[in-house]
């Protein structure tokens, strides 16, 4: 794998970045290389925590802002080594990571290194264990290690948003539906009672039902509920006593954690529902003077973040957050993964300007 090197190109930087495979739970080798270029930098004070990294200026402003990225992503699927095409009019990067997030954790250590100087006191996090479940997740374990680093006005998270500004987030919701049978050859079906076809009910409620779109704060969150996983038999000659469907739960920032799973209990009413992860939402926090500033000086238009993200935590943490980084958030995940080079700079120019100001 590549070593970084800070001198070169924002495009150069972003593709080495990709090509430093870091799936999650496998960051250290990246938060080496990332560690390395923080800590050569004069300005910066640098702490690390496993393979999540703060790099922090101490320059006695009146106020600090922290801007947060994570250094993981989803696993490979044929899409690795990154490389530069041509698409239509636009040159971009294909390749895992390319959006979700290594475009953003480029744009982040280009302006950590070269920014000496910001208008604000800048806290900068790079963290590990963004794609999996939550009580992995780096920054949470650095707010829970280090809460007195997690402190600041107003924060910046670089997930994709195409280069717009995307207020507050979708909170998320899993349970497992468990279904009962009982066992038999499958050349004898009516001897047992198959398990398996038993999710036809909750699965017909799934196909049915109508997600909500609910405006919170001047934004409208489209939430959705769907099925995202089915386990379930023994053998193919075998009768399933046992099956579980996994629905996961998209809600808008309008309620809490505990009333979206209320609202998956009313809905399949009768199942027996185990909650096996949740995350809180976040409000946009958009009417903040900090967050109306961002607005103003990025110059950036404005919507809602669907999926969830971590301005969330930064919400718990009473931080107002939004999210806003290079990539079209649609192709975080896919195996066609790329980020336009135009969205690098539009972010790089946005953030730099606001923290030049």
């Amino acid at each position: 794998m590549p070593a970084l090197d800070i001198s070169k190109t924002l495009v150069e930087l972003t593709i080495d970045l990709c090509n430093i495979e870091s799936v999650s739970s496998n960051e250290k080798y990246l938060a080496d290389e990332v560690e390395k270029i923080l800590s050569a930098a004069p300005h910066l004070s640098v702490v690390r925590d496993g393979n999540a990294l703060v790099a922090s200026t101490n320059l006695d402003r009146e106020s600090r802002v922290l801007i947060a990225g994570h250094l993981d992503t989803v696993p490979v699927a044929g899409n690795l080594p990154a490389e530069l095409h041509h698409f239509e009019r636009e040159q971009v990067i294909v390749g895992r990571g390319s959006v979700d997030m290594k475009g953003g954790i480029a744009v982040m250590l280009k302006l950590a290194v070269e920014l000496s100087e910001p208008r604000f006191d800048v806290t900068w996090i790079f963290y590990d264990n963004e794609e999996v479940a939550s009580e992995l997740n780096g920054l949470g374990r650095l707010a829970r290690n280090h809460p007195e680093l997690i402190q600041g006005e107003f924060a910046v998270l670089c997930e994709p948003t195409s280069a717009l500004v995307e207020g507050g987030c979708n909170g998320t919701v899993r349970v497992e539906i468990s279904m009962k049978g009982i066992k038999a050859h499958s050349a004898r079906p009516w001897m047992g009672e198959n398990a398996i076809h038993s999710l036809m009910e909750p699965l017909q409620i799934l196909n049915s039902y109508q997600p909500e779109t609910v405006n919170v704060d001047g934004l409208d969150y489209r939430e959705s509920l769907n099925a995202v996983w089915v386990s379930g038999g023994i053998a193919t000659n075998v009768i399933p006593d046992a099956a579980i469907l996994t629905v996961n739960y998209r809600f808008a920032p309008d309620k809490t954690a505990a009333e979206a799973i209320a609202k998956l209990r009313e809905v399949f009413v009768g199942f027996d529902l185990q909650v096996t992860d949740q995350a809180e939402g976040a409000r946009p926090g958009l009417d903040r003077e900090a967050a109306m500033h961002f607005v103003a000086a990025t110059g950036a238009k404005v919507g809602p973040k669907y999926g969830w993200t971590d301005v969330a935590r930064f919400s718990e943490m009473a931080i107002p957050a939004v999210n806003y980084g290079p990539g079209d958030p649609s192709l975080a995940h896919a195996d066609n993964e790329n980020v336009p080079v135009g969205h690098l700079f539009d972010v790089e120019a946005g953030l730099r300007g606001w923290l030049s100001l």
